[in-house]
């Protein structure tokens, strides 16, 4: 919502404070000198990225236009779940919590969370390494050495959609110039019109050059970072995960190890510590209740 409120008020201010100037603002409608500019972008960003990137790029957007991070409910569900697990780990035996790791989908305690269940990604992760504690063969130091890998392995994948879009809105301002040499190609070839033609001609020419820096600075920069921030936000899910599984295998109760985990959350985000008990106590029955 952000972006398309500040594309607006760009918008309004380019183009409004043009027509104060006396500016006529048809002027800057020049259709093919648009095509020649994003086209080209468009072409040079195919040709730079692979299809899993590109349409990851296009994900990516939506996300960023919808400001899809994550809420204090999210964080709720995957604290939740968390304890819940770590209390079955402490209270019955391996092949009782293995089930739950082992088929999360049949799972009672992720069918607790529906909104950590629609998370693939994440409900994964945390099987994976729920497993690992569950085998008893890895020391600490070790599952948190691989957990850093694996986060930082996501993170980098997730953000080359921004890597990609912002070296398209860094090549925009070329592009542009490259559109106002082919106006100027144009204008050359009818040096033998009147001047009244030319102007129009050398103006036309011109806007490719404002074009491409508009695009750049104004239009995909700034979703470029926007889809930074969207995608960082969600990849602090999995610390919060981190936290509370090392602190819980560095013989940590259940209770206290989720406090390692709340505490890694941004102020914005999180919840207090009776939200936190509230959830644990009603195991996740509560995550409707704290999105309203």
């Amino acid at each position: 919502m952000t972006i398309v409120i500040g594309l607006v008020i760009t918008l309004a201010c380019v183009l409004g404070g043009f027509a104060a100037m006396g500016g006529k603002v048809l002027v800057i409608w020049q259709p093919w000198e648009y095509v020649i500019i994003l086209g080209a972008s468009f072409g040079t960003f195919v040709v730079a990225n692979t299809v899993k990137v590109i349409i990851d790029t296009g994900k990516a957007m939506i996300e960023a236009f919808a400001g899809k991070v994550p809420k204090k409910a999210d964080y709720l569900s995957i604290l939740g779940c968390l304890f819940l697990l770590m209390r079955e780990f402490r209270s019955k035996s391996r092949s009782e919590v293995e089930g739950h790791v082992e088929n999360p989908d049949e799972s009672p305690i992720f069918q607790a969370f529906p909104k950590l269940q629609k998370n693939v990604e994440l409900r994964t992760f945390i099987c994976d390494y729920f497993r690992l504690i569950i085998m008893g063969s890895a020391r600490p130091h070790e599952i948190e050495a691989l957990m850093d890998e694996e986060i930082e392995t996501s993170r980098a994948d997730k953000l080359k959609a921004y890597s990609a879009l912002s070296s398209v809105a860094e090549g925009l301002p070329a592009i542009g110039i490259v559109a106002a040499v082919l106006g100027v190609i144009k204008t050359m070839g009818s040096l033998d019109q009147p001047p009244q033609v030319l102007g129009k001609l050398i103006g036309a020419a011109l806007v490719g050059t404002f074009a491409g820096i508009f695009f750049s600075y104004c239009i995909f920069a700034p979703i470029a970072t926007q889809i930074k921030i969207v995608r960082e936000k969600n990849m602090r899910q999995f610390v919060v995960v981190k936290q509370t599984l090392l602190a819980f295998m560095n013989g940590a109760v259940p209770q206290i190890a989720i406090e390692y985990g709340r505490k890694t959350i941004n102020f914005g985000e999180r919840p207090s510590i009776d939200e936190l008990e509230s959830e644990t106590a009603n195991g996740g029955k509560s995550d409707e209740k704290i999105a309203a």
